[in-house]
């Protein structure tokens, strides 16, 4: 890809990795309707390292409460910052072990337009019942074990494509009793340790590719931390004037003209 479709494609997924509105059914379009070439794996993994960096220093002060918190129980020095830690480790368990079952199977069969769409619309209503249903008051320091366990699961979805895991992880914490914003932030700092195995999952396989563009590479990773940051500050913002209706309906309009598309 050229230099302009690596800047808008890193434009797309930065953007879209942090809203609950699915990254896989943006990107199809740009391959499927204006015959982009498909993403390499190298700017795969530039876009991930982009959207990691952009949350944890969005969350850098939570993020480095929560290393030292979780180091600190390893020396049985408990906190709340060191049971979330644990809490995120044991949320990330259940789409690690999926991946590793599922991953390749997904990847050949799963990849389609129709699954994308039909995906996209699905997690539309689950997201509004989970609006409309599920208007609890839990903060993230009242998560146990059990709802992370059912929020970890509810990730594992996102393996589907046009799922989006945000949007599948806020849909489970809402319905669990979680307040938006509270739900929006444990969704995103979950979000640290599955982009960082998935990338260094993708950076393995990567080894020994000397065959890659490193100025497209180097925008891409640039832009979508820019773009991720960003989104991520004012998702925050409108979701808490607003809600959530405005993803809701985008997805339903999407979902449609991906179906009426393809």
């Amino acid at each position: 890809m050229d230099i302009l479709q690596a800047i808008l494609l890193a434009l797309i997924q930065g953007i879209t990795e942090f809203l609950p509105i699915s990254s896989s059914a943006h990107l199809i379009l740009p391959e499927e309707v204006l015959g982009w070439p498909v993403q390499g794996l190298a700017f795969t993994v530039a876009v991930h390292v982009g959207s990691l960096v952009a949350v944890i220093l969005y969350f850098r002060k939570e993020v480095g409460n929560i290393a030292t918190g979780g180091l600190r129980s390893l020396g049985g020095q408990w906190s709340e910052d060191g049971k979330l830690a644990w809490l995120l480790v044991l949320g990330t368990i259940p789409v690690g072990l999926a991946g590793l079952l599922f991953d390749d199977y997904i990847e050949a069969h799963l990849q389609t337009s129709q699954v994308i769409a039909y995906a996209t619309l699905a997690g539309a209503l689950l997201l509004f019942v989970a609006v409309r249903y599920g208007r609890g008051k839990r903060e993230i320091a009242d998560l146990t074990w059990k709802l992370v366990l059912i929020i970890g699961i509810a990730q594992a979805t996102a393996l589907f494509p046009g799922t989006s895991r945000s949007g599948i992880t806020i849909t489970a914490a809402l319905l669990l009793g979680m307040n938006p914003i509270s739900a929006a932030k444990f969704s995103f700092l979950l979000s640290i340790p599955v982009i960082a195995l998935t990338g260094g999952w993708l950076a393995i396989q990567l080894t020994g590719d000397v065959d890659t563009d490193w100025l497209s590479i180097g925008i891409a990773t640039l832009v979508s931390g820019i773009s991720a940051y960003f989104c991520i500050h004012y998702f925050l913002v409108l979701i808490q004037r607003i809600g959530f209706m405005p993803f809701i309906l985008y997805r339903l309009a999407l979902g449609i003209l991906l179906l009426s598309f393809f």
